[in-house]
Order: structure tokens, then sequence, then C-alpha cells
């Protein structure tokens, strides 16, 4: 936060752009991951402009009492009180400075929470013992993730009225205008593999508390801005709780173009405007990276959507621009694209790999976005009627 925070949002607005979309602003765990954090509730510190500025025993009594569901689980693993009011205080003056500029922020939360974390401390009885999660196998590995986080005893959870998740979203709306909830599909179903297992692989799905978190917090916090990130293996059920809800769910062009792939969700020609459509997302590689390493039979698919909406970047010299000008071109409410595409960086900038720890190290160097490229998204995003 600070200059280089508001020098890009000066930019966004300068592109015409309206949303900010962030990783989790928590603590990173072990491997820099924001979706392995020690706390579900703590923002991180390494973000402050000024870490060392002075706080005052009035405020950080009034930062306690305002959250006074979560602070304890926070100190009781050594976390500083001061370096929350300290995030607080910057957050609030940039979102301030966002908002003065038509910009909002669209945080994301991570479904679960990290193992032996200051949630899992605080809170042990909302959590099974038995299995942990992950995901089956799927594109991204042929053995499933074991993700390892703690599972949610959801039949304890509603035993207390959902009183985490609801003080877990009521803080995130403290700091966000709308955001994207990551694994939507665990609130139908989701994937419990044994204790113990070194792989995802003998997992089981499970049914998901489905609707009642979100009634839950719709009740004390009313209306909700989520867009649920309903990517991956996603059935009819899921599918129908997140229309259900009246929720916007996601789709990833880099997903599509597939001929081998039944899943058709993703094509250009099957989207719908109650979606978030992104060139790619973290867990992906940078379009051109995609590109770099695309066969023929999909490049062609490519093509054809390039030319079915009327790109007018050529493709074949910068697939990053066309693929941010059809993400643009697509009925969906909001289109979103990684700072890497706008750059048109390869591999060497992808964020990270799902299911291996590491990555997270890509930054954004100062003057890296220029007014060039400002004025070509700005262009665009007009043409497309967004702006």
């Amino acid at each position: 936060m600070g200059p280089s925070a508001r020098k890009f949002v000066d930019w966004l607005a300068e592109a015409g752009q309206t949303v900010w979309q962030v990783l989790p602003v928590s603590v990173p765990g072990e491997f820099g991951s924001p979706y392995s954090s020690p706390s579900a509730f703590a923002a991180s510190p390494a973000l402050l402009e000024h870490p060392d500025a002075p706080v005052g025993e009035d405020e950080l009594a009034a930062f306690a009492a305002k959250h006074a569901y979560w602070v304890d689980s926070w100190t009781a693993v050594g976390g500083d009180l001061a370096g929350q009011v300290r995030f607080d205080r910057e957050w609030g003056e940039l979102r301030r400075y966002a908002a003065d500029r038509g910009v909002q922020v669209m945080g994301d939360v991570p479904i679960y929470v990290a193992a032996d974390g200051a949630d899992h401390r605080a809170w042990p009885e909302i959590f099974r013992t038995d299995a942990v999660a992950g995901v089956p196998p799927d594109a991204f590995s042929e053995t499933g993730q074991l993700w390892g986080n703690p599972l949610y005893d959801w039949d304890a959870l509603a035993a207390d009225g959902m009183r985490w998740w609801v003080e877990r979203l009521r803080r995130t709306f403290d700091l966000f205008d709308l955001v994207r909830i990551d694994h939507f599909r665990g609130f139908s179903a989701y994937w419990a593999v044994p204790v113990g297992d070194t792989t995802a692989e003998n997992g089981r799905w499970v049914p998901g508390p489905g609707r009642a978190v979100f009634d839950a917090a719709t009740r004390e916090l009313g209306p909700l801005p989520v867009v649920a990130e309903d990517l991956g293996d996603i059935d009819a059920a899921t599918d129908a709780l997140r229309r259900e809800l009246g929720l916007p769910g996601m789709a990833v062009l880099q997903f599509a173009f597939n001929p081998d792939d039944p899943d058709k969700s993703h094509e250009p020609e099957n989207l719908e405007a109650d979606q978030v459509v992104y060139t790619g997302t973290h867990d992906n590689d940078t379009v051109v990276g995609w590109w770099d390493t695309l066969p023929e039979v999909r490049r062609a698919q490519v093509r054809r959507a390039w030319r079915a909406a009327a790109v007018t970047t050529d493709g074949e010299a910068e697939p990053s621009w066309a693929m941010v000008e059809l993400a643009l071109a697509a009925p969906c409410r909001l289109a979103m694209t990684q700072a890497q595409d706008v750059l048109g960086l390869g591999t060497e900038a992808r964020m990270n790999l799902p299911g291996v720890a590491g990555g997270w190290s890509w930054r954004l160097e100062p003057g890296a976005l220029t007014s060039a490229h400002a004025a070509r998204l700005r262009a665009l995003t007009e043409a497309a009627g967004r702006a």
C-alpha cells in the first residue's frame, strides 16, 4: 500500500477499468501462498506502507471491540494486533482513494483454513479429524490435489448458526466491495481425503451444507456481493445451488477450445451474462505461456473464436491482447484480465502451479504498466461497450 498502490489505481482509472481483483490479503503461509494463511481473519502487515506507524491504545481498544470474535484467535498464535490496526487504517485509505476514482476492490475468500493455524486452534470443534481437503484427479493433476486443509464439521457449524462463517464474511465485506469465494463446489459437495493418504486419489464426495451458510450470512449482513468460483469438477447440483442463490459464476478462456474435453462451459459461444470471464486466473499460465504450448488443433479453435468475435488484434503476434479483446467481447457482466496478460509476459510470470508448493513470487515492477497500455486497454473496453 502507499504510492505504488495508488499509482496502480490511477492506471486502472486511466485504462477505463472499474474493478481491481486482488489475491487474498491474508498473511501468506509457509510457501508464500495467501490460500494457506495462518488466519482466515488477519491481514498481512507485509503490505503496509508504514509498518512502524504509532497505534494508540484507543485505536487498539476500538479494533478489539469491533473484531471481538476473532482477535483472540490471532493474538493467541503470536499475532500482532497493532499490525491489524495499521492495516485497516491504510487499507481504508486505499479503498477510499479507489472509490473516488470509480474503482471497486474485489477480494478473494479461500474456502478452507490452514492446518494448525489460528482458526484450527481456536475453534477445533468446527473441524473434522478423520479427513482433509483436496480435489480429485483433473486436468491439473493425475493424482488429484491433496491440499491437506482441515475440513469443516458442517453439523457442528449448523448447531451454532454458522457463526464462524458469518463472522468471516462480516470481516471480508468490511475489507472489500465484492468478493470471489474460492472452491464454491465445496458448499455443494466436497472431496474428503482420509488422513494419512499421500495423494487425493482415495477421497470421496461428501454432501456440503448447500445454501445454509449463505442464508445465515444474508440474514445478518444483507445481500451478499459474492462471485462463486465454480471451476473444476462442477456437477448439476453445484450449478443449481449457484443459480438458486443468484450468484454469478466464472469462466476461464484458457479452459475452452479443447475438442477432446466434453466440458464446453468455457467456450465463448456458451458464456452467459451472469458470469465473470477471465483470460486466466492465478492457477493458470499466462496467456503467452499457454499459447506457446497449445497444440495446433486447439490454436485453430482459438483462431475461429477470434474471427467470430471480430477481434482486431493480430493474435499470432500478440495472443494475450487478442484474448483480452475476446474476453471483453463476451456477454459476461464482468471481464477480468491478469496484469501479466496486459504486459504480454510468458510462463516466467506465472503466479503459481496448483498442487505444487511455492510460486507466488511474481511482482509487478514499478512503471511496467504504462500510459500506452492504459490507452490500449481503454480503447478495447470502450469498443466492447464496457466503459
